[in-house]
């Protein structure tokens, strides 16, 4: 309970004091045609996510496994995402250096080295091919969290489930010291969340979490979920954690898709992602936020649940096949009627 108390608040005072000093070098966000805010936004989140990572290592410096090999992986995504946020960076460094945390990561001994026994309860190793789809993984949990960030309150909501899903499934098998790792993760994204939503100081303390924080987070994500899934100590299966991430890595995978058909890059910034698709549709900020949120909710226990009763792992893969069959079905459901809305008003 102490380390919760000092990491929240730690990340509350250096939230208050990054934002002054992004207002003085331009680390803000402006308004533009895809940015519907008001006002010059400190993007300051990841850097408050950053110095919490440091406080929990000072606080507790045993709780989590190669710790060196994981603070220069964030600490180059921070320092390049700050760059990014300041002077908008093309995509094509921001993807090398994807790369190279995950080759960072690997080298730290953790890859994917197998998909589980998802074949007829037979293990599935992928041998020399895990390196490449460890570097193709840490790529789209990056991504994934980077493009949900949307609406005020989204991302850092998201990243709690995340982070408390793993959480629990970490406790559940006694790994307690990772377990409280990730519940000081989820305690340091609630001052974010807190600021982000102009609670309670109002709009005029509001902060973003920018590049550098989203794509710190999903690294993070995909860290924890790769020492929870693979090797000797595993705790989970392969699959759950496709539950553990589903909203951000739906939503990417569908609007990636979209984009391709429409013939634009996959990265090209639009708003068709599914908290915009609900906002169009005519939900107020406040319901498509706890709408997404409750999807997470629900998906991340579905997970869990399958994993603790050791339910055939085919089984639940097709029923995540088939959750984001009906995912899809419903937002694009919601966005024709959107349209609809849109055009009749």
């Amino acid at each position: 309970m102490q380390e919760y108390i000092i990491i929240f608040f730690s990340a509350l005072a250096s939230l208050f004091i990054a934002r002054k000093v992004a207002r003085r070098v331009g680390l803000v966000d402006k308004p533009n045609a895809r940015k519907h805010h008001n006002g010059h936004i400190p993007l300051v989140g990841g850097v408050s996510i950053y110095i919490s990572i440091w406080v929990i290592y000072f606080l507790q410096p045993l709780w989590f496994p190669d710790f060196y090999y994981y603070i220069t992986s964030v600490s180059l995504l921070l320092f390049v995402g700050v760059l990014d946020d300041r002077y908008d960076l093309p995509v094509t460094p921001r993807i090398v250096l994807q790369a190279f945390v995950a080759i960072v990561m690997m080298f730290s001994g953790l890859h994917l080295a197998s998909l589980g026994d998802i074949f007829l309860g037979y293990p599935i190793g992928l041998g020399v091919l895990g390196y490449v789809i460890t570097i193709f993984a840490v790529m789209c949990a990056i991504n994934a969290f980077n493009m949900v960030d949307g609406i005020d309150g989204l991302l850092g909501a998201l990243s709690c489930v995340s982070f408390a899903s793993l959480g629990i499934a970490f406790s559940l098998h006694d790994k307690n010291e990772l377990a409280q790792w990730c519940y000081c993760l989820t305690i340091a994204c609630v001052p974010y969340i807190l600021l982000n939503l102009g609670i309670p100081w109002g709009r005029k303390f509001k902060v973003f979490m920018g590049d550098a924080g989203s794509t710190l987070i999903g690294f993070t994500v995909i860290w924890l979920i790769i020492l929870a899934t693979q090797g000797a100590s595993a705790i989970l299966h392969p699959v759950t954690a496709l539950w553990i991430i589903a909203v951000p890595l739906m939503d990417m995978i569908r609007v990636m898709i979209s984009r391709v058909r429409r013939g634009d890059s996959p990265f090209k910034p639009d708003r068709e992602h599914l908290h915009h698709i609900l906002l169009k549709y005519g939900f107020t900020h406040s319901t498509a936020l706890g709408v997404v949120l409750a999807i997470a909710i629900s998906f991340s226990a579905v997970g869990i649940f399958a994993d603790m009763m050791n339910y055939n792992q085919l089984g639940v893969l097709i029923l995540f096949i088939a959750c984001f069959g009906a995912f899809v079905l419903f937002i694009n459901k919601l966005a024709k009627a959107g349209t609809l809305k849109e055009n009749n008003s």
